[in-house]
């Protein structure tokens, strides 16, 4: 049999050398290329047509979730999600028979994911099963989700604990390791979180990534101003002005907010 064609995608380098140290310990696949955002991973997967896509769930741009969503059925690969323990991700993926790998993963455990690949790869049957199932999954996890957002972020000012509203809040920015929340009447605090694992526990219909490294409530937008090269200057309601990066420009017109879902008019830059 032909080695299995693999592509790995994950923002954080230790993690994609460590799997990809895994995959050349095995004879029987290739590695056709890695990504490290979702809009890399869409291009890649449409460009090499891999046998397999091991997508971490959570990743910039676009989520791992979010990613099979954009990918026509005709070029869905077989897919495994490579995520941290996440209670509502495996509920949903093992409610749908639908295959996981948790980190840091197990050279055992990925080459069950490998084995199923092979098993897979020449029945259209089950690879059409195999595609319905992540879709399912899909739903799965975002119903599930959607019953726990967090309504409060727990932050730490001298020797007190304060339980700050998610509502109130207008943007969370990553400095490194840290995050750094500021609220709507410009109360300002920091956390040792990071930023992608914080977002997969607020509703997204609230907060919208403008970058990498920022977050913003969509309550608290006053303006969006177009700048050149296609990005836009997000203002919001306290006076902090945040820029989008082009990636995630593309998110947000793609996804309609700017022009719909968001209610702000567009303003021009003079």
């Amino acid at each position: 049999m032909d080695k299995i064609r693999i592509i790995v995608a994950d923002d954080e380098r230790p993690a994609r050398e460590f799997l990809k140290s895994l995959l050349g310990e095995l004879s029987d696949v290739e590695i056709v290329g890695e990504a490290t955002s979702g809009f890399e991973t869409v291009e890649l997967i449409k460009t090499v047509q891999p046998d397999l896509a091991l997508l971490d769930l959570q990743m910039p741009e676009l989520s791992g979730l979010e990613i099979v969503k954009r990918i026509p059925e005709s070029e869905m690969p077989l897919i495994a999600f490579v995520t941290a323990y996440d209670q509502h991700a495996i509920r949903a993926f093992e409610l749908n028979a639908l295959d996981y790998l948790l980190k840091p993963v197990d050279k055992d455990r990925l080459q069950i994911t490998l084995d199923r690949t092979k098993e897979r790869l020449g029945q259209t049957k089950l690879r059409r099963a195999e595609r319905a199932k992540v879709k399912t999954a899909i739903s799965t996890y975002e119903e599930l989700t959607r019953l726990e957002f967090l309504e409060r972020i727990p932050v730490k000012k001298r020797d007190d604990i304060l339980l700050v509203p998610v509502a109130t809040v207008a943007s969370i920015v990553a400095d490194g390791e840290l995050l750094h929340i500021t609220t709507g009447d410009n109360q300002k605090y920091v956390i040792n979180f990071r930023l992608k694992d914080l977002e997969s526990r607020l509703d997204p219909r609230l907060f919208v990534r403008l970058s990498r490294g920022a977050l913003v409530n969509v309550n608290m937008i006053a303006r969006v101003s177009p700048m050149p090269g296609g990005t836009f200057l997000v203002a919001l309601e306290n006076g902090q002005e945040i820029p989008t990066s082009r990636q995630q420009s593309r998110v947000l017109r793609s996804d309609s907010l700017l022009s719909s879902a968001l209610h702000f008019p567009l303003v021009a830059v003079r």
